[in-house]
């Protein structure tokens, strides 16, 4: 999956330009071989516990500007404005296991603005209009319910999590959210009106503009004010360290959705872990309740997230997503395409290995499939090197349940 020109000098029977055109001007369906790819993973991942669909944005930084909706936007991976691509992704994830299912490539206003620049890559009219991320982000949701893909919950970051409508959308569909909120998020514990205020003196205009009549506090500043019994110890997932342990806090408390102008309930979820430098704060807004989800089940929801993170960095250094060189619409939707299929057979040879190698990493099957394509090592070596890395991992994971265990 990486540059076309290293590919075909480690596979030596490829054919470049064969290669060029497969992945550049073949006519065959990018969206339709995404969406076979969503509904398999769906069948395939187990249904241990609650099903997640979690979306991330991810962009990879480019030289030059001739690569397909590159440009000078936020780029997560470096923390800072680049010249970047951006593409909104989503992954299906249960329990440990996980998988990606769709990706939509972004594009900025300049693009959508530039006729000439479209048609030199190849974007189709009706994907020249700007959308925002979120409305991409809606667009997968959208997307993965007509496909028919199980899942119970949508789960996004603080850039998702702070437009109360996306929130609001997601239970318009149907569907339990979990969506993380900057610190800065304001709450109420008591359900506000939304009225003008009252004129307080004769000095000044006279108000007119509705807000709420209560006064808000910040989700962070409410953390700080907790005392230590106000927090419960939950285990809410395996780590290759052991089992994920935090202190979580769970607050009903109500918004002010601006878009529509209403007063909406939402159920506040803290998790505190304790890092090198003190303890750390994650803060969520869901729409769970307590009469149908223990709270397990709902730190469970949130401590999901992990997982599209890492699948975009498994598709990244593993499959080599962030490494091809694509101009064209088609050739990067052609690219995500392939990579998301072989996530898939990568998740179903987790699972049908599972239980003689529960440790068994994209990296080992990858390593086995260049054993066995082109051998570097002789076969003894190379399983004495996998099983070598599931040892290495046991041991930190014995590790760490000893040092927990104290």
């Amino acid at each position: 999956m990486r540059n076309i020109e290293r590919i075909c000098e480690s596979v030596h029977s490829s054919d470049y330009f064969q290669m060029q055109h497969f992945i550049s001007d073949a006519k065959w369906d990018a969206r339709q071989v995404m969406d076979h790819v969503a509904v398999r993973t769906s069948i395939t991942l187990p249904k241990r516990k609650l099903t997640g669909l979690i979306i991330d944005e991810t962009g990879t930084v480019k030289k030059g500007d001739k690569s397909v909706g590159v440009g000078w936007q936020y780029c997560g991976n470096v923390g800072k404005i680049s010249n970047s691509q951006v593409a909104v992704m989503a992954c299906l994830s249960n329990g440990d296991f996980a998988s990606m299912v769709d990706a939509r490539l972004f594009l900025p206003k300049d693009w959508c603005n530039n006729a000439e620049r479209c048609e030199e890559a190849g974007i189709p009219e009706h994907e020249r209009h700007y959308r925002t991320k979120l409305e991409l982000a809606r667009e997968i949701i959208l997307n993965q319910i007509k496909l028919g893909s199980d899942f119970d919950f949508v789960s996004a970051d603080g850039f998702y999590g702070n437009d109360p409508e996306f929130a609001s959308s997601i239970e318009d569909m149907g569907y339990l959210y979990m969506l993380d909120v900057h610190a800065d998020q304001p709450i109420y514990f008591e359900q506000p009106e939304i009225k003008v205020p009252a004129r307080k003196s004769n000095k000044g205009r006279t108000p007119t503009i509705a807000k709420p009549d209560k006064k808000s506090i910040r989700v962070d500043k409410y953390a700080e004010s907790l005392d230590a019994e106000k927090w419960i110890k939950i285990k809410v997932r395996n780590t290759c360290k052991g089992t994920l342990t935090a202190y979580y806090h769970f607050a009903k408390v109500f918004i002010w959705n601006k878009t529509r102008n209403t007063i909406e309930r939402r159920l506040l979820v803290i998790r505190r872990t304790k890092t090198k430098k003190g303890f750390e704060n994650k803060y969520s807004f869901t729409n769970a309740n307590f009469e149908q989800y223990t709270k397990q089940a709902i730190a469970y929801m949130q401590a999901q997230r992990f997982f599209v993170e890492h699948c975009i960095k498994e598709s990244k250094q593993v499959l080599g997503m962030s490494q091809f060189q694509t101009r064209k619409w088609k050739a990067w939707y052609h690219q995500i395409a392939i990579n998301l299929m072989v996530a898939c057979f990568l998740l179903k040879e987790k699972l049908r290995c599972f239980e003689d190698l529960p440790l068994l990493s994209a990296w080992d099957i990858k390593d086995w499939i260049c054993y066995n394509l082109y051998t570097q090592l002789n076969r003894d070596e190379m399983i004495e090197l996998i099983f070598l890395r599931h040892y290495k991992r046991q041991k930190d994971i014995n590790q760490a349940f000893m040092k927990n265990s104290f």
